[in-house]
């Protein structure tokens, strides 16, 4: 097993949890992100800014198995297709059976949104937000 995380517009509270909790448990632990999120550690991969370019590293890269870290729905919608078990920044593991809502209503924000409408952004991150994280991640690692 490894872990992915998709460092574009990821918490830095969730990136430091996940690489903690993975030296404990001895698990490779990879953060990737475009050359615009400056992201420290020997085991960071920086791709180019191209749209979709952190998503395509992960997808090529991880395996069944794997826990793939992320907020975007494509992404984990992908990865559960690999068998991978993917984590929200929130703490809530993505399933297959919620995906199909989940991808229809990040397309109906899309539609508002290139339509010239705006849609909620995120709260401000809470250390509430980064217990609930770190909460999920234990689960997700079998470390309860």
């Amino acid at each position: 097993m490894e872990i992915w995380i998709d460092a574009d517009g990821c918490p830095r509270e969730v990136v430091r949890i996940t690489r903690e909790y993975a030296a404990r448990l001895g698990i490779k632990c990879w953060s990737v992100s475009n050359y615009h999120h400056e992201i420290p550690g020997e085991t960071h991969i920086m791709v180019d800014d191209q749209s979709q370019s952190t998503d395509m590293e992960i997808i090529n890269r991880c395996h069944a198995g794997d826990l793939v870290i992320t907020q975007d729905i494509g992404l984990a919608a992908i990865a559960l297709g690999k068998k991978c078990k993917v984590l929200g920044i929130n703490g809530k593991e993505y399933v297959d059976h919620d995906m199909s809502i989940l991808l229809e209503v990040r397309e109906r924000s899309a539609r508002i949104r290139r339509g010239g409408g705006r849609t909620r952004g995120p709260k401000k991150r809470t250390a509430a937000d980064d217990a609930a994280f770190e909460a999920g991640l234990k689960r997700s690692l079998g470390v309860l």
